[in-house]
């Protein structure tokens, strides 16, 4: 195998650093990626960090990832040397259940491989973004328009699709209210794409310090949560609410927004558990769901309609040396609104 240069964590809780991991051969329907640019996702900080159960390490996280194909196996009749590509949050599937044949990978019942802490189908561990490159199947990569840089892009195959998916199968559109919780990396990306698709949209946040921010991206509304007139204000409004936090709420409370036959979709993954009021549910006949990012089709698709919107993520470029640092800050909620490292400090 060849090696790659890559920041990981070597052990849970312990700083990311600069080191080498192995890439497979090219196979024959893989491609050969060079890695530009890999989002920092907070799922990388929970994983890293042994936050959802213990970790595969060293740990190379990052499954926001945006580069060009460098070599092609003698397979492959997706991509060619020189096309721009994206890998997100999975690298393989069983592809034979019902939810691969359906285009819905992510929900495989045999498990997707993901990006990085996983293993594949011979039991090497996956390693992800934060390298110089990464060996794909081509059926489990994406094309990134040439109107997309590569940059902005990087975070929409994990913030991007992780809004779109949801936003699409609970049809957000015209004359729909959907409310955004939490103005992220994610919901950042769910106000622009709700916005685009036609919906009214508000934006639920803590306090109204990103306020501004947020009407810009496009919201209409902005409400404070942290003000309890905001709930009763609300009451009965919301066709779609779209939770993108990663601490427990008040799901009750949040609930009560709804119209009837509204749904509270959770796209945060608090590691603590959460409780709930079932009569929240009952009383409107209303629905608390989950989604988890999209498969490799809507995917696509959701690329090429940033591309045609115009949309890509708020971000801040950084080298790799600096990954500790954006940690830090992301805990903080000190980014507007998604670190992206440049590979290219790691050459």
């Amino acid at each position: 195998m060849t090696t790659v240069a890559a920041y990981a964590a070597p052990a849970a809780k312990a700083p990311l650093e600069r080191t080498t991991v192995p890439i497979r051969p090219v196979g024959e329907h893989d491609v050969l990626i060079e890695i530009a640019y890999a989002g920092i996702c907070h799922s990388d900080i929970h994983q890293a960090r042994d936050g959802w159960g213990e970790g595969i390490f060293p740990m190379v996280p990052g499954h926001e990832i945006a580069g060009v194909v460098t070599e092609t196996g003698p397979g492959v009749t997706r991509y060619r040397v020189g096309d721009r590509v994206g890998v997100g949050c999975f690298v393989d599937s069983c592809r034979t259940c019902a939810y691969c044949e359906q285009g819905l990978e992510q929900y495989c019942t045999r498990g997707s491989t993901p990006t990085y802490n996983g293993r594949d189908k011979n039991g090497e561990p996956t390693y992800g973004g934060y390298a110089t490159h990464i060996v794909v199947d081509e059926n489990y990569a994406v094309r990134i328009p040439d109107t997309l840089p590569l940059d902005v892009a990087a975070p929409l195959l994990c913030a991007g699709i992780t809004l779109y998916s949801p936003l699409v199968h609970w049809k957000a559109g015209p004359g729909k209210k959907v409310a955004i919780v939490g103005l992220g990396g994610l919901g950042h990306m769910g106000v622009k794409i709700a916005h685009a698709m036609g919906a009214e949209v508000t934006v639920l946040s803590q306090s109204l310090r990103k306020r501004e921010d947020g009407l810009k991206l496009g919201a209409d509304h902005f409400h404070a949560t942290s003000d309890p007139e905001t709930f009763r204000q609300l009451a009965g409004t919301f066709d779609l609410i779209v939770s993108t936090v990663s601490a427990p709420l008040d799901f009750t409370a949040y609930l009560a927004l709804l119209k009837t036959d509204g749904a509270l979709v959770n796209v945060g993954a608090p590691e603590e558990p959460v409780s709930l009021n079932l009569f929240s549910l009952i009383g409107g006949r209303r629905t608390l769901a989950g989604s988890m990012i999209g498969g490799i089709a809507e995917t696509q698709e959701m690329l090429d309609f940033c591309a045609e919107h115009g949309l890509g993520a708020e971000i801040e470029v950084i080298g790799a040396d600096r990954i500790n640092e954006a940690y830090e800050r992301v805990l903080r909620s000190d980014v507007r609104y998604r670190f992206v490292i440049d590979t290219a400090t790691l050459r």
